[in-house]
């Protein structure tokens, strides 16, 4: 069964008595080399797990199923799921959950079905739940390997940006305490239906396996990087000064001085090496 051909999409929907929820940002691939695509590139060993997360129809877990050991798609719209148990029907290795993610006790879905496994995760993402879903994910104390994600090329602009450009922000700040991002392709709005208004892009995160930074205290490191580009314009001692309780400007200007950066710097400039070295000096003048 063709899953990225129009028509048998239309004829599924039909059968099952529904339609394109644009509350759920549903947008199903026509193009069958993006899926092939994103399930080559999602994982480095087929005996891993995938959490697949939205998986529409399952143009997407059918390629996931065909090359990895086990399958398990999380899916929030219950409609889909008679249209995921005939679409999958062939493949014994793939288990559907009607869920929603930001719900989901992840260490004990991951600990119920991946049997020792290692799990990557792959999702196409609406715009509006993509940093939700990603925070959720690197905190949730699962060790995943990489995150594969499809979402608004903007959106990938900025998880892969680099410190001191336009796109670069908090989330990019934070998802680099946890990995590495890099954009893989793009992928024009013309290869869904319904057509998007906007091109998206599939990034990969690999998640270190062991910390690459080491703050003294990873709350006040999100602390200072939530404060820097709440306000973006500020300077970044202001920014602090203004967001960042308990430390007078004085003290906030001694600790971005000692990580060899301007009094007067904005938090746009520093990495997220930058900011584990901010909030351990930071720490220290109140310990």
């Amino acid at each position: 069964m063709d899953l990225c051909n129009l028509s048998v999409i239309r004829e599924l929907m039909n059968d099952a008595g529904i339609s394109f929820r644009k509350e759920f940002g549903q947008n199903f691939l026509i193009n069958r080399m993006i899926p092939e695509d994103i399930a080559d590139a999602c994982a480095d060993d087929a005996n891993m797990m995938i959490l697949e997360i939205g998986p529409g129809i399952g143009c997407l877990t059918q390629e996931l199923a065909l090359r990895y050991k086990k399958v398990v798609a999380v899916e929030i719209d219950k409609g889909l799921i008679p249209v995921l148990s005939r679409t999958m029907a062939d493949y014994d290795n793939v288990t559907v959950i009607n869920a929603d993610i930001m719900e989901v006790d992840l260490p004990a879905l991951i600990e119920e079905y991946a049997e020792g496994m290692p799990v990557a995760v792959c999702a196409n993402l609406p715009y509006y739940i993509t940093t939700p879903i990603l925070m959720r994910l690197v905190e949730s104390g699962v060790d995943f390997r990489a995150i594969t994600v499809m979402i608004q090329k903007e959106v990938a602009d900025r998880l892969v940006a680099k410190a001191g450009s336009s796109d670069y922000g908090a989330i990019t700040a934070v998802l680099g305490y946890y990995g590495e991002a890099k954009k893989l392709f793009r992928v024009s709005a013309g290869c869904f239906t319904p057509m998007p208004k906007v091109d998206s892009a599939v990034v990969r995160i690999d998640l270190y396996r062991e910390p690459k930074y080491a703050p003294k205290s990873e709350r006040l490191m999100r602390e200072v990087i939530r404060a820097a580009f709440e306000m973006r314009r500020k300077t970044l001692q202001n920014a602090l000064s203004a967001k960042l309780g308990g430390y007078t400007k004085e003290e906030i200007s001694s600790a971005i001085l000692k990580v060899g950066k301007p009094s007067d710097v904005r938090g746009e400039r520093l990495s997220t090496e930058d900011f584990c070295l901010l909030a351990d000096a930071l720490y220290e003048i109140k310990h």
